[in-house]
């Protein structure tokens, strides 16, 4: 059954790394629940990001939950480190993946929630056989690799499609998505079947501040759960 209560993830991508600390405490203030953190190797994704220092210092000022998302060449050489950081979720790419099974069971044996993410142009019945294996289910509505993208409309059937399977081989794992999420976009992703949303520059990029960004996102969110959900429809 589709999760009641859809859950905001900020993405630290867009914040402002000068006083990350600060705004993340925002986030939490503001109802956030949990913070996404996108880790780049330059070589998965043609861009670099964060390591697990950082992962270790956000652990020191927020009580929620860290979700990390490793869009990097070769996961299972993290997997310790960002466990050890404090991350509570670890996130990894079906692409490129070449055991990815393997990779899952480590994260589960490390005692954190396993995920696996599909890029735009994958398609969702790749993650037939390890669904059973998993707790949440991320579809990129972008191209990894950078912040402010725009939202790829054509993902919103995919979604729908994720959001069936999950329903049928494990109800409790959750469906996220990610990349330009706002919202506009965020109804049509709730509507489609998703329960988790990450979104980054439209929390940490907003001119009026984190609070007032949460709560536009949350409007946008209810607006969505008022709508009829395609997947009901199919």
């Amino acid at each position: 059954m589709i999760a009641d209560v859809v859950k905001l993830a900020p993405s630290i991508l867009a914040a402002d790394f000068a006083r990350l600390g600060e705004q993340v405490a925002e986030a939490e203030r503001a109802g956030a629940d949990r913070i996404h953190v996108d880790v780049m190797d330059g070589h998965f994704v043609p861009n670099l990001s964060i390591g697990a220092p950082v992962v270790r210092s956000l652990r020191r000022v927020t009580r929620l939950p860290l979700e990390v998302h490793l869009m990097v060449a070769d996961p299972d050489a993290f997997l310790t480190e960002f466990a050890e950081a404090g991350a509570d979720t670890l996130l990894v790419h079906w692409e490129g993946n070449a055991n990815l099974h393997r990779t899952v069971q480590r994260i589960t044996t490390l005692g954190k929630r396993a995920g696996v993410v599909i890029n735009p142009a994958t398609p969702a019945a790749v993650l037939e056989e390890i669904l059973r294996d998993v707790e949440q289910v991320m579809v990129m509505t972008v191209d990894p690799g950078f912040g402010n993208q725009p939202f790829l409309a054509t993902t919103l059937p995919k979604i729908g499609r994720v959001r069936r399977m999950v329903e049928r081989v494990r109800p409790s794992c959750d469906v996220a998505v990610d990349g330009g999420i706002d919202p506009h976009t965020a109804p049509l992703t709730v509507v489609a079947g998703a329960n988790v949303l990450v979104a980054g520059t439209a929390v940490f990029g907003a001119e009026d501040g984190v609070a007032a960004a949460v709560q536009r996102l949350r409007a946008g969110v209810h607006h969505g759960q008022d709508q009829p959900r395609r997947v009901a429809s199919r």
